[in-house]
């Protein structure tokens, strides 16, 4: 019996939870770890630009991989042919790539695995095993989502995350500058962590989000970027009906422009060091890691804060 009386708890809204007929887990590393552990594969063909965070469960079972190229369409750019028992894992850039996701599972069916962790909103195809992250598209600490037509025959422990939520705290009390140390660690701390069911903290959080509003506002942003820098953008982008997109990816061979705008308090992260420095990694994979800017559109956001990415950007072009 819950308590009754006694102190307030957080008072948040309750929604619909957009991916409530999911499992609930507390990483996107872990659901597919636990995809790797129900269809033990002996083999996955992973992309090279990616995080090597999604490396760990591979090493953690002793399963094979090997790398594979993507284009600047961020499509599949090697003919692989995976054999019984090997699957091949894609992910969905930016919330931008479904339509290439559904021409993928006709090819490859079931030996295909969605990453959805940039692609929140993209619904999962029956029978296709398809995962999301809840932190890179909200305001939580962690949290995943997996869908899978294959379980794992054990009990798993619930995790706790009220001791990762310095970072959020900190942001709405003193600034994102301080709260940066604090994401960073918790960020490495989910190293290493076993599978678990989401938290009770995550999941209410997760309960309070309005997504209906929370995807038009990113859509809407993702258009105000779009009419401003397209003719800039040196990436080909759509945003296809339905997509929602986790960043605008403008892509420029103006090396100094990321520090401009961070310098600027326009906060724009890499995608993913460890290409750079990836010895196999082709020109187009490095030159999409040291020169795409993933500019934020989401929630938090209106076209004032887009309008001044847009006037940072083209002044600095102009110079």
């Amino acid at each position: 019996m819950e308590a009754i009386g006694g102190y307030f708890s957080l008072e948040l809204p309750l929604h619909e939870e957009y991916h409530q007929d999911a499992i609930k887990l507390n990483t996107g590393r872990n659901c597919l770890e636990y995809i790797l552990r129900c269809r033990h594969y002996k083999k996955v063909y992973i992309p090279y630009y990616t995080c090597d965070v999604i490396l760990e469960p591979f090493h953690k079972l002793g399963i094979d991989y090997a790398f594979y190229h993507i284009n600047l369409d961020f499509e599949i750019a090697d003919d692989i042919h995976p054999q019984m028992g090997e699957a091949i894992l894609y992910t969905n850039y930016y919330g931008l790539k479904q339509s290439y996701v559904e021409r993928l599972t006709e090819k490859y069916g079931q030996q295909l695995i969605v990453d959805n962790t940039q692609a929140f909103y993209a619904k999962p195809i029956d029978g296709i095993d398809t995962f999301y992250t809840c932190r890179k598209f909200f305001g939580v600490a962690d949290g995943a989502y997996l869908y899978t037509d294959k379980l794992l025959d054990e009990e798993l422990e619930q995790d706790v995350s009220y001791d990762r939520m310095s970072f959020l705290l900190k942001r709405s009390d003193l600034s994102a500058e301080a709260g940066y140390a604090d994401f960073r660690e918790q960020s490495r701390l989910l190293i290493g962590q076993p599978i678990k069911r989401m938290s009770k903290l995550t999941e209410r959080l997760m309960q309070s989000i309005d997504y209906k509003k929370a995807a038009s506002t990113r859509r809407l942003n993702f258009v105000a970027l779009h009419e401003g820098l397209k003719c800039n953008n040196q990436c080909q982008i759509f945003l296809y009906k339905d997509a929602v997109p986790m960043v605008y990816p403008y892509l420029t061979d103006t090396e100094e422009l990321r520090e401009h705008l961070i310098s600027r308090k326009i906060f724009v992260p890499r995608y993913w060091p460890n290409v750079v420095d990836g010895q196999d990694c082709n020109p187009l994979e490095r030159r999409i890691a040291n020169h795409l800017l993933p500019l934020p559109v989401d929630q938090r956001y209106s076209f004032d804060q887009m309008n001044i990415i847009i006037t940072n950007i083209q002044n600095y072009v102009k110079r």
